[in-house]
């Protein structure tokens, strides 16, 4: 009797094409040789979307994407606000910064590119891609969060906004009513300002207050500070790690590094506890043109 053999006549088959682009991807950026991020650099680019990564002493730290877009940016316009906002941080100086990047199509823009490589690229042995985990792509997280104890793996803890940067409003030297005043240094400093507009009622603060524009660049303390001599008592700048606010309240938040306050007519600067959360992820929620 004949021995009876069997075999699979049948099996399985599937097509990853999501890391098959991947691949292609990296391989493309691998060709590349990556360059400062300055700012001739970034305007040399053309007005398309793309796939960028940051380098941080030529360690791979974030990728990201640019959408052309009305509800967001190309590479030029997300690596100019890259350099806006690395630029106004401390612990850390742009020139430390390159990066590299590709065009992409339409409909290749379409299959999210950068969330492609983070996953080609993720390493359960080592930390890789540390900004796109840590909060460094994040908006304003909003009123609400600002009583929140930052993460102290949060890349605003890491890099906390530069109060003794120079700024320069463009505005000429003089006196300003402090709601343009405000409007000009919110414009001019590279991190976010957030300031309660609805408390100034126009009439008033056009008349009453009014805040000094130095005829040189000067901080973004000595900025800020100014703005709180301007205002009427009440008022409060408080400088968060990533940001700074002002509202009328004299108030504490956890993670506050400092505040300025009127006391007897006088801005007094006092020392926040600038605590942070050892436990948890930072984590990140990309904005839509990320």
């Amino acid at each position: 009797m004949a021995e009876s053999t069997t075999s699979q006549a049948f099996a399985e088959f599937k097509l990853s094409i999501t890391r098959a682009m991947a691949d292609q991807l990296a391989e493309a950026l691998a060709r590349l040789e990556p360059a400062p991020l300055t700012k001739e650099n970034v305007e040399a680019l053309e007005e398309r979307p793309g796939v960028y990564e940051l380098f941080l002493r030529g360690e791979r730290v974030y990728v990201g994407k640019a959408s052309k877009s009305k509800s967001s940016k190309d590479l030029p316009g997300r690596l100019g606000d890259h350099i806006r906002k690395l630029s106004g941080r401390a612990g850390i100086s742009l020139s430390e910064i390159s990066f590299q990047c590709l065009y992409v199509d339409e409909d290749l823009e379409a299959a999210a590119p950068e969330t492609m490589l983070i996953n080609k690229y993720k390493d359960r042995r080592r930390q890789t891609l540390p900004w796109n985990f840590n909060g460094f792509g994040n908006n304003d997280p909003g009123r609400n969060r600002d009583h929140s104890v930052v993460k102290s793996n949060h890349f605003d803890a890491w890099y906390p906004v530069d109060l003794d940067v120079l700024v320069s409003t463009g505005l000429e030297p003089g006196y300003y009513p402090v709601t343009k005043y405000l409007e000009a240094v919110k414009t001019a400093l590279p991190f976010n300002l957030r300031y309660d507009s609805k408390a100034l009622s126009p009439r008033k603060a056009d008349t009453t207050y009014l805040a000094k524009i130095p005829a040189h660049e000067t901080s973004a303390r000595d900025l800020l500070r100014e703005a709180v001599e301007a205002l009427p008592r009440g008022w409060q700048a408080t400088v968060l790690p990533g940001y700074v606010i002002l509202y009328q309240e004299e108030t504490s938040y956890k993670s506050a590094r400092l505040y300025w306050r009127k006391h007897d007519d006088e801005v007094v600067e006092i020392t926040g506890l600038n605590l942070r959360d050892p436990q948890g992820e930072a984590g990140e929620e990309p904005p839509p043109n990320e």
